[in-house]
Formats: C-alpha cells, sequence, structure tokens
C-alpha cells in the first residue's frame, strides 16, 4: 500500500513540540534546526545523511539529532516510513541538568527502551494538548537520558554571571524577534562582548544568538502557514523581507519550502485556532 506524504504537529509549549509525519520516498532536504530532534520510527525504514555517514532508523528505533547539525530524510524501503519527533530546546534541556552545558550524544540512530518509552507516552493523546506537568515530566526525563548517552565527561558549568547574560539574550531575542538585532544591542541588554556571549550562548543553547532569533521567527512562520495564512502576509508578520526572503529561511531550517508545508499541513488541527 501507498503511504501518503502527511505531517501533524502542536504548538510548542515550555521547549517542546511534537510531531507525526509519514512519507512514502523523498521527505526533506539538507537542512538544520536548533533544536534536538528525538525520534521513533514507527514503521518502515527512514534514512538520511548526518556527519558525513549515511545512517537508517528501522521501525524501534529512535533517533537523537543534535542542534545545528545538517541532515536529510528519504524512505529507506520501498514501503516508506511513518515516525514520530520531539523537538526540544536546548535551554529546556539545560534547565533540566540545573544549568550545565547541554549534552553531545554521538550516536544518532540506537535501540534505546527508554527514549522509545518516553515517545510513546508523549504522543498517548496527540494532538491534544500536553498538560504543563507532563511537559515537564518529558523533558526533564529526556536530559536525563541525553546526558547518560553523552560520551564527553561533564563540562564545567558557566558561571551565574554567564548564566543570566545568556537568559537575558535569549529573553531580548525572543521579544524582539520580528526586528534585526545589533550586536551592540546584545552587548548593552548582556553587560558582555559578542564574542564572549556568543561562546556562552552555544555552550548554553547549541546555536548562535543569530540563527536562535532567526528560528523564533521561522517557527512562528510554519505555525502560521499550517493556519492558512498566504505566504506574503506570514513573510511580513515574521520580519522577512518578502516572500522568496521566507523560502530561503524556512527550506534551510526546515526542509521543505513553505508551499510543501502549507500542502503537507493542510488537515492541521491549527487551521480552526
Amino acid at each position: 500500500m501507498t503511504r501518503s506524504d502527511e505531517i501533524r504537529f502542536d504548538a510548542p509549549r515550555d521547549g517542546l513540540q511534537r510531531l507525526s509525519a509519514q512519507f512514502a520516498g523523498h521527505a526533506y532536504d539538507l537542512h538544520r534546526h536548533e533544536t534536538y530532534g528525538v525520534g521513533l520510527t514507527l514503521s518502515g525504514a527512514q534514512s538520511f545523511h548526518y556527519r558525513g555517514a549515511l545512517r537508517t532508523s528501522r521501525a524501534g528505533q529512535v533517533m537523537v539529532l543534535h542542534p545545528d547539525e545538517t541532515h536529510d530524510g528519504h524512505a529507506g524501503v520501498p514501503d516508506g516510513f511513518a515516525y514520530r519527533m520531539l523537538y526540544v530546546e536546548p535551554a529546556a534541556v539545560g534547565r533540566a541538568l540545573a544549568g550545565a552545558a547541554v549534552p553531545y550524544v554521538p550516536d544518532v540512530v540506537a535501540d534505546d527502551a527508554g527514549m522509545a518509552l518516553i515517545l510513546r507516552e508523549a504522543f498517548t493523546d496527540f494532538p491534544r494538548p500536553l498538560e504543563p506537568l507532563a511537559v515537564d515530566a518529558i523533558v526533564a526525563r529526556l536530559a536525563e537520558l541525553l546526558a547518560a548517552r553523552s560520551d564527553a565527561p561533564p563540562p564545567p558549568r558557566k558561571t551565574a554571571t554567564a548564566r543570566r547574560a545568556v537568559e537575558r539574550a535569549r529573553d531580548f531575542l525572543i521579544a524582539e524577534a520580528p526586528r534585526i538585532v545589533a550586536s551592540e544591542e546584545l552587548e548593552s541588554v548582556t553587560g558582555l562582548d559578542r564574542f564572549a556571549l556568543a561562546r556562552h550562548f552555544r555552550a548554553a543553547y547549541a546555536t548562535s544568538p543569530h540563527r536562535f532569533q532567526v528560528g523564533r521567527r521561522l517557527a512562528r512562520a510554519q505555525t502560521l502557514i499550517a493556519r492558512g495564512q498566504p505566504l506574503s502576509e506570514v513573510a511580513a508578520a515574521t520580519g522577512f523581507a518578502d516572500q522568496s526572503h521566507l523560502t530561503r529561511h524556512f527550506s534551510s531550517r526546515f526542509g521543505l519550502t513553505p508551499g510543501r508545508w502549507a500542502a503537507l499541513t493542510k488537515d492541521s488541527s491549527l487551521r480552526s485556532e
């Protein structure tokens, strides 16, 4: 039986977003995003290029994609594949680990019963929204398992000053997401020079301040497109110069054009919100 391509997702909540999808063949072009992607392959096999090699996740296996790592996606078998994915912000993982630097998991595909169980529980009532305590529990357990699978010794924690600075930078970038923020503004907000801030920000959130801000704008664009808003209006509402500017950034982050995202999410529950 031929699969129909489909994506369903919910709105991000406290650093966590759920996505359920299936594809018959090609799924995503090369792209990267600012979140962890922790996924469970439900059926078939999905193959993707990641860190210089072709990887394949088969039914029952778990994938861990690190923030800011380029990857794509396509079916690894003729029958296609179906999967579920949790996108978790590094900031949420860092909070769950009491401020430690975010962990790096070298094994992108594994038989991980603990993570598979978390993914199944997270989608029990999907797409019904998760309750706040459920979100906290999922993020906390995922953070523990990510740290346990990291092959690096725990790095030194940031000083209290640096931690507060990157938190202020993150809050400012979220609040000012629709516009271009100058380096001098972040220096003024945080009290750190731009290079120190960049180092501390990446340690905390696994990406640069610029990519973080663009990611906030694209996440908003993703939701507006799924609600059926015209692309030209979405570009204007999310701070991009025009539709082509939006398309370039959207494709780079999600591996899909805005038009294809609109087609795949046409039955999304977000359209009725």
